[in-house]
């Protein structure tokens, strides 16, 4: 079985964690573990196949994320990834939105342990990549802690052995995704029991983490880390995980040179029919707080949309980043 670092994860996120973004992600931090978005497994099995498995090979380590409730399929998608050559597939009981309930997919599957345990003994079958799950801490009306425990002691059983916890709760009538990700408050000491309870297991941290000081804080108690929304809007702090969260040696980069580094990967994708912006859009936290970081964002999310030489706008904004 290979043996994937989950120390320190970038959490999967619709619209926001694809290849583009990745590519840009790993520039900054060669030891992340990234996510695709979740990926439906009727999408792979019944649509574009290749662009949902698509990534560059600098990306990994690289985790694909899938969305599903037949055995059947998961598994049969699973081996897909595999064959693409995933570092590891994460199983969604987590999303919120009533779109993924309907197909019986994410949060909801939490009042379901034994088919989320037939899922995962079937995803298993036939492969050597680590096959986890994400979830939450319960969702309305299964929300008690005796219920997260027959969740993941049941899944466990199937042999599970990692497991994502976002330290919530999922309301699945009446709030909206975006609000799942607010309003339910995080509940840190019941995903800590859940390790003291299940000491075997690999339990990582996912939910309102915003900086490594707080991630390191996190590590005492916890196997990893998974911080989404904050890598997302401020993903210059992944320049000092492979340092501090994995003892690597300091790189010395500057958001310049990432963003040099990542000017060849732009031209290519225009000339491989790709639109800059979808490259471009990923980038914009990478300045802010200090002179000249606005003027940058509107570079690249304003000006860059009216011209017919993309390429110029990006450079134009990278040069008012030197020295940064």
């Amino acid at each position: 079985m290979n043996t994937v670092n989950r120390r320190f994860s970038v959490a999967p996120m619709m619209d926001w964690t694809t290849p583009e973004c990745r590519y840009f992600l790993r520039l900054i931090s060669k030891r992340a573990l990234l996510y695709t978005e979740m990926v439906t497994t009727g999408a792979i099995l019944y649509g574009d196949s290749a662009r949902f498995l698509r990534h560059d090979q600098s990306e990994h380590p690289l985790a694909l994320q899938l969305g599903g409730s037949n055995p059947a399929d998961l598994a049969t998608c699973t081996k897909m990834a595999a064959a693409a050559g995933f570092d590891e597939v994460n199983l969604n009981v987590g999303c919120p939105s009533d779109r993924v309930q309907n197909n019986m997919i994410g949060a909801c599957l939490m009042a379901h342990p034994q088919l989320v345990a037939d899922c995962v003994r079937q995803m298993q079958d036939g492969v050597d990549i680590p096959v986890t799950v994400k979830h939450r801490i319960g969702i309305n009306g299964r929300d008690s802690y005796a219920q997260l425990c027959d969740f993941v002691g049941t899944v466990r059983d199937a042999g599970c052995t990692s497991f994502t916890v976002h330290a919530r709760i999922a309301i699945l009538e009446g709030l909206s995704p975006k609000e799942n990700r607010d309003i339910p408050p995080l509940r840190y000491d019941i995903a800590a029991q859940l390790k003291t309870d299940f000491p075997d297991l690999e339990i990582i941290l996912n939910g309102g983490i915003k900086t490594l000081e707080q991630c390191t804080e996190h590590l005492q108690t916890f196997d990893g880390v998974m911080l989404g929304r904050e890598a997302y809007h401020n993903p210059w702090l992944l320049r000092n995980v492979d340092h501090q969260l994995f003892g690597d040696a300091q790189r010395e980069i500057s958001r310049t040179e990432v963003l040099q580094q990542l000017r060849p990967y732009l031209l290519q994708y225009m000339e491989q029919g790709g639109k800059a912006t979808h490259v471009t859009r990923h980038i914009l936290g990478l300045a802010q707080g200090f002179p000249g970081a606005r003027r940058f964002r509107q570079l690249l999310s304003a000006d860059i949309y009216k011209t017919d030489d993309p390429i110029q706008i990006f450079d134009q904004a990278v040069i008012g980043l030197e020295g940064r």
